[in-house]
């Protein structure tokens, strides 16, 4: 009876850690969704949360749990998976999400996750405990995304300079500015339908390796894809505004044209790598999306510096959470 109880207090902990997770995802990625409509003075900073946060929770509405999926079963050898890996996990993609945010670095907490749940994996049983099809999948998608960003980004802005060209400045303004919301929404609704996945993804992982899930079970328990949800939009409500800065100026000046081009481009592409269970990060789609529309206007209207910088962080991301989380795990062993 004992070990019942301690088990349950174990899992309880750890799914209050992935929740955790969850509110700084959506605390440390508001930036991604809030930065543009910001910086261009559509909402202010106190409406665009609260508008960002309601589209994350819709998403719950929209999409399938096929990222989910990829991360519960498709990152890991089901049979690696116990609580030291999902602490070490967990611990790892919050001590990383926590200095990136304390920095105003904008880096990914999806990648920062993986890192984590790879880190402790390895800790574990070894590099041939991960599932090479699902870490090949997410590393290339490292690259696909802000590539696919920057590409629909400024190919929106081209095709919208051109439909647009005969008209004045200031009308073109005034109709982008309400377009933008509609643009903010979508990006929002990408956020919360790819990024939310990734903690109900973690937290079903658990839940089958503690036996409170059958692995034969097609989709997660209703409460974990709530929580996970409510979780990541609360999350958004507090904000990163340390990242805001970053994400809405410091790469490049966007009017409300340029705002609703990169929100436009970054959201097709979360809608796509979710659509195909892709755990992508959320920030570089936009981080990319936003370079390619100040590309577009010219090429020294973004400060390559501060988007060098970036990609340094991306980079270091994986490595440096799997080591954290590494270290957790060590550590763990002497807990659980």
């Amino acid at each position: 009876m004992e070990t019942v109880q301690t088990a349950v207090w174990v899992v309880a902990v750890l799914v209050a850690l992935a929740f955790l997770f969850d509110f700084m995802n959506g605390f440390h990625d508001a930036a991604n969704s809030i930065a543009t409509v910001v910086s261009t003075g559509v909402l202010k900073p106190g409406q665009a949360v609260v508008f960002a946060a309601f589209f994350n929770v819709v998403a719950i509405f929209v999409f399938h749990l096929s990222v989910a999926t990829t991360v519960g079963k498709g990152i890991v050898m089901p049979g690696i998976v116990d609580t030291n890996v999902v602490f070490g996990a967990l611990i790892g993609a919050i001590v990383w999400n926590f200095i990136t945010w304390y920095y105003g670095i904008p880096s990914s907490s999806s990648h920062a996750l993986i890192g984590g749940i790879v880190g402790a994996a390895i800790a574990k049983a070894g590099v041939n405990s991960l599932v090479s099809s699902g870490i090949m999948k997410t590393i290339l998608f490292i690259f696909v995304s802000p590539l696919l960003g920057f590409l629909l980004g400024s190919l929106m802005l081209v095709a919208v300079a051109w439909v647009f060209r005969g008209f004045r400045p200031r009308k073109v303004d005034k109709w982008f500015r309400r377009l933008q919301l509609l643009s903010a929404g979508a990006y929002s609704l990408g956020h919360g339908g790819n990024d939310s996945q990734k903690t109900i993804g973690i937290i079903w992982m658990l839940l089958i390796a503690t036996g409170y899930t059958a692995a034969a079970d097609t989709a997660p328990p209703t409460w974990v894809i709530v929580c996970c949800y409510t979780a990541i939009g609360l999350g958004t409500m507090f904000g990163g505004w340390r990242i805001v800065k970053t994400m809405g100026q410091k790469i490049t000046k966007l009017k409300p044209v340029g705002g609703f081009c990169a929100e436009t481009g970054g959201a097709i592409t979360l809608f796509l790598a979710t659509a195909m269970g892709v755990p992508v990060s959320t920030t570089h789609t936009i981080t990319g999306a936003i370079v390619g529309v100040g590309s577009v206007q010219r090429a020294s209207a973004v400060r390559w510096g501060v988007a060098g910088n970036i990609i340094w962080a991306w980079i270091l991301t994986i490595p440096a959470s799997a080591f954290v989380a590494a270290v957790a795990y060590w550590a763990s062993l002497k807990i659980f």
